[in-house]
């Protein structure tokens, strides 16, 4: 019955055609949300970015299952000794999707990289002007500030150079946002009057083509056979399976509907891995789940005030509710398993009492109303935040706030965030490249307010540390500076740190060489079923 199940859930996705023979070389994904669009640029939750994943390719990119960046669109590349200037030797004979209205008439070249990155640097480039879009991640990051120009020496080598050194760069360009599209392809799009076709129709060089997208259903990919490394395509057909609901993944997974999902519910896992159909694969989560005050809404413009909402927070009761077995206390704004953590840094004491005070001298009248947002979806660092934020509305109510809780669906959860209009929000983030920047600068700064900056906190002296330790490439010097800066931090409260968690990746026993990415990202090169 399970066989015929399988089958049954394939036809109805449109996997089989007449041979069960092909089952092998088919896989579903139970995912979690739908993703705005499949221009990576324009997004930084892990909903688009993997969703976007298996279309495209970067100039480098990350091991699969680790940190360390390699080759890809780029086969090699130098760095002049100054730090400024970065070399590409691009790969020649790599090839470009095609769809229903593009077929590429050339291999891939500097034109595409120099369009990639164009966009973004120039806001009079015509696709831009055409297409109206911002860029989060190339902004929060300086990179709209830093890029002085990028050039084309010749058809296979680009140089970018930068104004001042950065430390990360090449982490950075292994990130989603930096994916490589193609210029002829916009040209096209540009020229017949729809450029917004990029978001909606993506054509990349990637191990999987894309296929087609129904909202809050389904999105199909089929193998790329022209793919520049064959033997990272051993699928004939890649199906994202959207599904909001942590229990009917769950379902789904169990009945092999699914061979792949996410974010499981901490109460699931004994039942998972007892299952011995599926297994359970772990790693300790790159991860942060946290509070964020809009600093530039009263009463939370005003230091004691989030200083009363954070001893105020019963963390450990949280962490024993909402996290269960899988979650660690986290007391800073980034993960202790990122290098130049601050092991000094410690918690105001738990203490209500206290934060009460502290309010009454802050003059902030009982009954205040305050909205706290609480997350649609389920993450590594915050797997319910329904019941989280339910728990700090209780907690803050005793403090004499009347808390209501707000939720939206997730893109417009983001993007109402982006504008500041929470006063509290529940939010997290999974490292993206392994560098503390990608914590400090890209969730704190003030180059982030507008996009990952959720606190909308702009602090001269944090700010001014963080961008001395992006210009110097020694590690210690760097470590020296963002521990300064984590100190500040944690001083000035604009987030509360709750947990870092244990990420649970739930599979099939018959799917093959799937790597848990410390960056939170569900990568399906390389990946077979047996």
């Amino acid at each position: 019955m399970r066989h015929a199940t399988h089958l049954s859930a394939l036809l109805a996705l449109g996997l089989l055609s007449q041979s069960p023979a092909v089952l092998a070389n088919n896989l579903v994904f139970c995912s979690e949300g739908s993703p705005a669009g499949f221009d990576t640029a324009q997004y930084t939750t892990a909903t688009d970015n993997d969703a976007a994943e298996p279309i495209y390719n970067r100039l480098v990119e990350f091991e699969r299952g680790g940190t360390a960046v390699h080759p890809a669109l780029a086969s090699r590349w130098d760095v002049s000794d100054d730090g400024l200037r970065y070399t590409f030797h691009l790969r020649e004979g790599v090839k470009f999707h095609s769809n229903k209205i593009f077929t590429p008439t050339r291999d891939f070249n500097a034109d595409d990289v120099l369009f990639t990155f164009n966009r973004m640097l120039d806001k009079g480039h015509p696709f831009r002007q055409a297409y109206p879009t911002e860029f989060p991640y190339f902004i929060s990051m300086g990179l709209d500030k830093n890029i002085a120009r990028v050039e084309k020496a010749d058809p296979l080598t680009v140089v970018f150079t930068l104004n001042t050194v950065d430390a990360a760069f090449i982490q950075n360009l292994a990130m989603s946002f930096a994916s490589i599209l193609s210029a002829e392809y916009a040209g096209q799009l540009l020229a017949s009057g729809r450029p917004s076709d990029i978001n909606q129709q993506p054509i990349g060089t990637g191990p999987f083509v894309f296929q087609r997208y129904q909202k809050d259903s389904q999105i199909r990919y089929k193998g790329n056979k022209a793919y520049w490394a064959p033997d990272q395509v051993k699928l004939d057909n890649l199906v994202f399976s959207i599904n909001v609901d942590p229990s009917v993944r769950i379902q789904k997974l169990r009945r092999n509907e699914c061979q792949v999902t996410l974010h499981p519910r901490p109460a699931d896992l004994p039942a998972l891995k007892a299952d011995s159909k599926l297994q359970v694969l772990q790693q300790p989560g790159f991860n942060l789940g946290y509070i964020a005050y809009n600093t530039q809404h009263p009463p939370f413009d005003r230091l004691e005030v989030r200083q009363a909402m954070d001893m105020a927070v019963n963390k450990k009761a949280i962490i024993q509710a909402v996290y269960q077995d899988s979650g660690q206390l986290a007391v800073n704004a980034m993960p202790p398993t990122q290098w130049s953590y601050d092991e000094s840094l410690k918690d105001a004491p738990y203490n209500p009492e206290k934060a009460k005070q502290l309010l009454q001298q802050a003059g902030v009248k009982p009954g205040t109303e305050v909205t706290l947002w609480a997350m649609p979806v389920q993450r590594p660092y915050n797997p319910n935040a329904k019941l989280m934020a339910e728990m700090l509305q209780s907690d803050w109510n005793k403090l004499g706030f009347k808390v209501r809780i707000v939720s939206y669906e997730w893109g417009e959860y983001i993007k109402r965030m982006k504008s500041g209009e929470h006063d509290i929000a529940l939010i997290g983030w999974t490292g993206d490249n392994g560098d503390p920047d990608n914590w400090l600068g890209t969730l704190y700064s003030c180059d982030a307010i507008g996009s990952n900056n959720y606190s909308l906190w702009c602090d001269p002296q944090y700010d001014s540390l963080v961008k001395q330790a992006k210009q110097v490439t020694d590690q210690a010097q760097r470590s020296a500076l963002y521990q300064q800066a984590q100190q500040r931090l944690k001083q000035q409260v604009p987030i509360t740190p709750v947990a870092h968690s244990t990420v649970n990746q739930p599979l099939s026993v018959k799917v093959s060489q799937f790597k848990v990415s410390p960056f939170g990202r569900n990568d399906f090169s390389g990946v077979s079923v047996d």
